[in-house]
């Protein structure tokens, strides 16, 4: 009996096994477990990169948007001051950027769940399920941001208390433990470990569920996006509240006015009927009738009247600033809008003629590709020389030649504009660039459309030939080709070009540095000159932080809009 008994609890024993082994296999083995393995590789192979890049570049924004909520001469941890840089910089304008901003992200994390719900029920897979794995994960990187923001200044302030004979590694191991065991620190981490077993648990328990209904879709990063874009929403509420309210209470007890409000609501109507003339105008393509298209273009004209009428509260919001500030990104747009046009169209033109089957056309593409490759400081430093202020210069001996009068170039401080109606007196504004920063145009576009042209090329040679040959035994002529074949197909290369050097002129600092003389009167000092202005020689990191931010925010716009405007007119063929 007992032999019985035990044979039967050996087979038991043995059909658990027999189990266990198959679910093992089953395990690792099939289709969901492929996709594991193979998510599993390609994120152990991108992980290098991603320290990489979020050590180089995350994590210096990071530092950079905390640096600028700081105050303080000549030192990286200084006291807090909140938005009081941005006031500085922008005046009231940043309560208004600031509460749209938030908004802004609000709708995006909307969008974000919208988007996912509906390829969710695109393909018949649940959405809701992955609700609490996504707002766990989405909790667990706002909480790591967090654990970061309350570490960084205490490893900031150990340098500091390692000064002379306290420099020893005894010291910087307990300064070390102290920072990390600081009981806000471990606050911000113990959160940070329980979101992460939420996260661990709600997605297991959302994997079992999905496999059980016989589905595949992961939908948590909806979730998480979402959480992590209303996390960051609420920063900024709150920053800009309480800077709302510190002001209110000066100026109470000052006695002076606080046309925030009036400001705030101006200006805010102006930006929503710019928006919604962008709407009309975009609906009159889209309009079948004649009269319909009119309606749409006049109601748009009349909004953008409207917008310009009520945006007339700006320049006295921006009146509160940095002046040096706003005349440096004047400076910038000017820059922007000489160069890239123009580059582009010598590009163009150049990459056009040295396609075509021409002796000697790997000689000019490499003479046309000097400029890029040669190093800045060097070229700039010619180009200085060439356009000097001197009678006896380069170019104003060749003026010279012609009976023209000398000019002060790369000197000179006035508008191209007042220098060409010597009697009208424009404002900065409609003065145009300066003469000095018209050089450092000349520079530019010399230095670029070499690169451009390389670019263009390839583009060129990406176009098939039987195109062209099917065009001309229709009869197309060679403008018909370009005009036709040439600039649809090449539409993607140049929606590449335009972004890169929108970002690239935005962010143009070496040249310009060295072609800059203290004769222009700051005429010609871009964005980014003010803020390495304000961090080497002011020392005032935490404005030139703000500072960093604000210009980053501005190329993200402007990326943003020129995507909007150009990505549906691109042409991939």
């Amino acid at each position: 009996m007992s032999d019985v008994f035990l044979t039967g609890k050996r087979s038991s024993a043995q059909a658990t096994a027999a189990r266990t082994s198959t679910q093992s296999r089953r395990l690792f083995a099939g289709r969901q477990s492929r996709r594991l393995r193979e998510a599993l590789l390609a994120y152990l192979f991108l992980l290098p990169a991603f320290l990489i890049v979020g050590l180089f570049g995350l994590f210096p924004i990071l530092f950079a948007a905390y640096q600028s909520t700081l105050r303080g001469l000549n030192k990286i941890v200084g006291t807090f001051d909140g938005l009081g840089n941005y006031l500085r910089a922008i005046g009231d304008l940043t309560y208004v950027l600031g509460f749209w901003g938030a908004l802004l992200l609000v709708l995006l994390a909307v969008r974000s769940i919208w988007r996912g719900r509906a390829a969710a029920a695109e393909k018949s897979e649940p959405f809701w399920l992955w609700a609490v794995p996504g707002l766990a994960w989405g909790g667990l990187m706002l909480a790591l941001l967090a654990w970061i923001v309350r570490l960084l200044p205490l490893l900031l302030r150990i340098p500091e208390q390692l000064r002379g004979a306290q420099n020893t590694a005894e010291n910087f191991r307990r300064l070390l433990g102290e920072a990390m065991t600081n009981p806000d620190v471990l606050q911000m981490l113990w959160l940070a470990g329980a979101t992460l077993i939420i996260g661990i648990i709600s997605h297991c328990i959302a994997v079992r569920s999905r496999n059980h209904r016989q589905h595949h879709g992961n939908f948590s990063g909806s979730f998480s996006a979402a959480t992590i874009l209303v996390g960051l929403a609420t920063l900024i509420v709150w920053l800009t509240w309480a800077e709302l309210q510190k002001n209110l209470v000066e100026a109470l007890e000052k006695n002076v006015g606080f046309s925030i409000w009036s400001q705030f609501i101006l200006i805010s109507a102006g930006f929503v009927l710019l928006l919604l003339s962008w709407l009309l105008w975009r609906g009159a393509n889209h309009c079948d009738s004649l009269v319909g298209t009119f309606l749409r273009l006049g109601g748009a004209a009349m909004l953008i009247v409207g917008a310009w009428v009520l945006i007339a509260e700006a320049p006295r919001v921006i009146a509160q600033g940095d002046e040096v500030w706003w005349y440096g990104l004047l400076a910038t747009f000017y820059y922007s809008l000489g160069t890239i046009p123009l580059q582009l169209i010598i590009a163009l033109v150049l990459a056009v003629l040295l396609f075509q089957n021409i002796k000697g056309r790997g000689f000019f593409r490499v003479l046309y590709f000097l400029p890029y490759i040669a190093p800045f400081v060097g070229t700039a430093a010619v180009f200085k020389i060439i356009f000097s202020s001197r009678p006896t210069a380069p170019i104003n001996a060749i003026l010279d030649v012609f009976g023209m009068p000398s000019l002060g170039w790369i000197n000179e401080p006035q508008g191209i504009f007042n220098l060409i109606t010597p009697g009208a007196h424009l404002p900065i504004w409609a003065s145009g660039p300066s003469l000095a920063l018209a050089v450092i145009m000349i520079y530019g576009v010399w230095t670029f459309f070499g690169f451009n042209t390389v670019i263009f090329l390839a583009g060129l040679g990406n176009i098939p030939k039987e195109m062209y040959e099917a065009a001309a035994i229709d009869g197309g002529g060679r403008w018909a080709q370009f005009r036709h074949i040439t600039l649809p197909l090449l539409s993607p290369t140049l929606y590449f070009l335009t972004l890169y050097s929108v970002i690239g002129t935005f962010k143009a600092f070496n040249h310009i540095y060295v072609l800059r003389t203290g004769a222009a009167l700051g005429t010609t000092d871009t964005a980014s000159v003010v803020i390495f202005q304000a961090f080497q020689r002011d020392t005032r990191y935490g404005y030139a932080s703000a500072l960093a931010i604000l210009l980053l925010l501005i190329i993200v716009l402007l990326t943003v809009v020129n995507n909007q405007i150009a990505s549906k007119r691109v042409h991939y063929g």
